[in-house]
């Protein structure tokens, strides 16, 4: 028996799709029994309780589901008096259920994979079932095989950036093999990184990541980058589809009106999905809905945001011409080439001095456009990422993570 395990957190009752898929990609593409594994609170619906059980029931698996806020509220508690975010705690405190699986999971279990919702399984989840983890405590994909270089790590990582963790060591946590015997011996030291990322605000982004990075980076098993092959990328580099676990972070859904459906992993994901029992004729008639309305809001937003400013571009040489292709480029719009390893203050202080009058597209991989935001630019008003507009060969006229969301 397999035991895969998500964590779910549902306000609006719309997020569920999203781990439904996932369930159904991994059932899709097994052989082996597994048993999906749902951490959840009471946001869970009783309509998408019964949607799991009933797909689960479809292929002959099993559901479990467990409700942290009943299990362990003084836990809980205790993370959102670590980590209070003023705008909605309980939704960063989510993102940290996974931290409580060695506890709340029964002891006969000793090994389990979790997957974030975000994530496509094309392959058999036997492959990764089948790994041994020995004496370390988890096992996942370090992130510098996607981001390749240690200044591009630095860049997008502060913890790497910092020196708290080697580039080499930092990983992606959305899918973990979690060694749970080991584990179960180290809560205090979980506490301890829970602890740190409280007390310094800097390392707030990817929640639970940070936490596990700082107090088990040195420990992890490291797994093949085909367990954990990050969308952008593939795309971004033209990848053919593979037996991989695609996660599709940072809002990399492609899927909606007006995207480009050529591409494989927006299809890959769609074909998926409407084989769900979140996909009927209800939620056909929201997203078309809602594309009319995202499509109208970004054309809006972004012809408030560029008022009285022109356009400008900053890139490295290798995407030069894509984006003078894409972007059609007029030849009095300014282009700033960088360089891998540029320090990110010179490229603030670019934006700076004529932020007033030049609204800025970075086209830049692995850019860590959070830095931007710490440093007082604004996303939306002073700069954007020019690869939320392309989608391998055309330009995305809108994000269309929204819509995806709205189905």
């Amino acid at each position: 028996m397999i035991h895969v395990c998500f964590g779910l957190y549902d306000n609006t009752g719309g997020y569920s799709k999203f781990t439904g898929t996932t369930m159904l990609s991994l059932f899709e593409n097994t052989s082996a029994d597994v048993t999906v594994h749902i951490l959840h609170d009471n946001t869970l619906t009783q309509d998408n309780r019964e949607k799991f059980i009933y797909l689960a029931g479809r292929y002959n698996q099993l559901v479990k589901f467990y409700n942290v806020e009943e299990l362990c509220p003084d836990k809980i508690s205790e993370m959102i008096k670590l980590i209070p975010y003023a705008k909605n705690p309980r939704l960063s405190v989510a993102a940290l259920y996974r931290l409580l699986i060695p506890q709340i999971f029964p002891a006969d279990i000793d090994k389990c994979i979790y997957l974030d919702s975000d994530i496509i399984v094309n392959l058999d989840i036997k492959e990764l079932g089948q790994i041994e983890l020995g004496d370390k405590p988890l096992a996942a994909v370090p992130e510098i095989l996607s981001y390749k270089t240690n200044e591009s790590m630095k860049y997008a990582f502060n913890l790497c950036g910092d020196g708290i963790v080697k580039c080499e060591d930092y990983f992606n946590s959305g899918v973990t093999i979690m060694n749970l015997n080991r584990l179960r011996d180290k809560e205090n030291k979980i506490t301890d990184g829970l602890l740190f990322r409280a007390r310094n605000p800097r390392y707030q982004d990817y929640r639970d990541q940070n936490v596990l990075n700082y107090c088990l980076s040195t420990q992890a098993l490291k797994l093949p980058v085909k367990f954990n092959r990050h969308a952008q990328i593939v795309r971004r580099e033209k990848e053919p589809l593979g037996k991989k676990i695609y996660h599709y972070s940072g809002g990399s859904f492609g899927v909606g009106l007006g995207a480009n459906m050529k591409d494989f992993l927006n299809r890959l994901w769609m074909n998926y999905f409407i084989k769900s029992p979140w996909f009927d004729t209800e939620s056909i008639g929201r997203f078309y809905d809602t594309a009319r309305a995202e499509s109208q809001k970004a054309m809006i937003n972004l012809s408030a945001a560029m008022s009285g400013k022109i356009r400008a571009f900053m890139t490295t040489e290798e995407n030069l011409e894509t984006l003078v292709e894409k972007f059609s480029v007029k030849e009095y719009e300014e282009i700033i080439l960088v360089k891998v390893g540029t320090p990110v203050q010179k490229i603030i202080d670019a934006i700076n001095i004529s932020r007033n009058e030049k609204f800025f597209f970075i086209m830049f991989p692995n850019f860590p456009f959070n830095v931007l935001k710490e440093a007082g630019l604004v996303e939306g008003k002073d700069f954007l990422n020019a690869y939320d507009f392309l989608l391998q060969e055309e330009i995305m006229p809108f994000k269309s993570y929204p819509l995806i969301k709205a189905l």
